[in-house]
């Protein structure tokens, strides 16, 4: 069997991009002062969607194990970012909040995320980002089962 051109398949094309964009979000928060991971980020951003989320629909939407996400969510309690808090109908079931120390966290980073998604996206034209997003979206559906 021949080994594929990697060159020219779309595989680690996006997959490196992806680690580039992790980097480069982290460093432009890190010189901001601002003490954020990505996955935290993204845990953020989904609860000021919609606070009080459970722990376990978190794990789905996040695409995450359910242990890597609880190590997650301790260490955005310890930062006072997001709080658990037991669901009153059913105690099996932890609700995430964002604590009010979070809510504004995660407000002073939408600035930085602004610069940032326009830095990734600069020198591209409307219709090559539409492009990129439809493109983006098909391999997306080509992967789900």
């Amino acid at each position: 069997m021949q080994i594929p051109d990697l060159d020219k398949n779309i595989l680690p094309w996006i997959g490196k991009t992806g680690k580039m964009m992790f980097v480069f979000m982290a460093d432009k928060f890190r010189q901001r002062g601002l003490n954020v991971s990505m996955e935290q980020l993204i845990i953020l951003k989904i609860l000021h969607e919609e606070d009080g989320r459970p722990q376990c629909d978190m794990a789905l939407v996040t695409e995450r194990h359910k242990a890597s996400l609880t190590r997650l969510i301790d260490t955005m309690e310890k930062k006072n970012l997001v709080a658990r808090i037991p669901d009153k109908d059913d105690k099996r079931v932890n609700r995430i909040f964002l604590t009010k120390h979070g809510r504004k966290f995660f407000t002073s980073l939408l600035p930085v995320m602004k610069e940032a998604m326009d830095d990734l996206q600069k020198g591209l034209t409307e219709k090559e980002m539409t492009d990129l997003i439809t493109i983006l979206k098909k391999v997306q559906a080509n992967m789900a089962v």
